[in-house]
């Protein structure tokens, strides 16, 4: 018998953001406030009106920010999944072959960075399962990440321009072929496994304040070792 069937879902995010959290409450205070003490002290209506639609625009840039920032998780007995303000990716348990935290190389020291990675058996279904805009979104976060792996690797340097830009045609272990962006991200991937040893990373800071990297590497491996090889 699977051992999925004692696997509940799980879900957590970086941080905890709706219409009745204490941000939006504070916000909606601060703003009557400034909004009170413009009218009665503004030169003028015109002035007033100005200065409130003002506070407004900038009232809604910080609320779209934190909304923009925050990212969530869901563990079930069948798939990993984050999701992001514009989307989101997924992965089956069965297709993940290896999760680790990643280290960088010093003086003959492995030490830890702040990025989780992971190794597939496959790229395709996480090809297929990832909208344009995250690939976008990932391949612009990440170059930092990239520029780590290659600075370890000095023969890359020569050619990072190229490495980050890479458009070339990917060919997937199934023999489907993919174009434009899910070529680029397939590419990138290849280069990040040469580098760093995996495909995918999560940030250690997108899982919260009240999560480790080591404790969300731990309840992955259970979810792994669980999971029907079969769904």
């Amino acid at each position: 018998m699977s051992l999925a069937i004692n696997m509940q879902t799980v879900y957590f995010e970086n941080f905890k953001f709706n219409k009745q959290s204490s941000v939006v409450r504070a916000s909606g205070i601060v703003y009557f406030t400034i909004s009170m003490a413009i009218i009665f002290t503004a030169p003028s209506l015109t002035h007033a009106f100005i200065y409130t639609t003002l506070l407004v625009a900038f009232i809604l840039l910080i609320y779209w920010l934190i909304i923009k920032s925050q990212v969530a998780f869901s563990l079930t007995p069948t798939h990993f999944q984050q999701h992001l303000f514009r989307g989101g990716w997924i992965i089956k348990w069965r297709n993940i072959r290896q999760i680790e935290q990643c280290t960088l190389s010093h003086n003959g020291w492995h030490q830890p960075i702040p990025w989780i990675g992971i190794r597939l058996k496959s790229y395709t279904p996480y090809l297929e399962s990832i909208c344009p805009r995250i690939i976008s979104e990932i391949l612009l976060n990440q170059r930092g990440l990239l520029f780590l792996g290659i600075k370890q690797h000095p023969e890359y340097m020569l050619n990072f321009e190229d490495i980050v830009l890479d458009s070339r045609e990917f060919i997937a272990d199934n023999g489907k072929r993919y174009t434009g962006l899910q070529a680029m991200l397939a590419n990138r991937m290849q280069y990040q496994r040469q580098l760093h040893g995996y495909d995918i990373f999560i940030s250690v800071g997108d899982l919260g304040m009240n999560r480790t990297g080591e404790e969300f590497i731990g309840l992955a491996r259970r979810y792994i070792a669980a999971a029907d090889p079969d769904t």
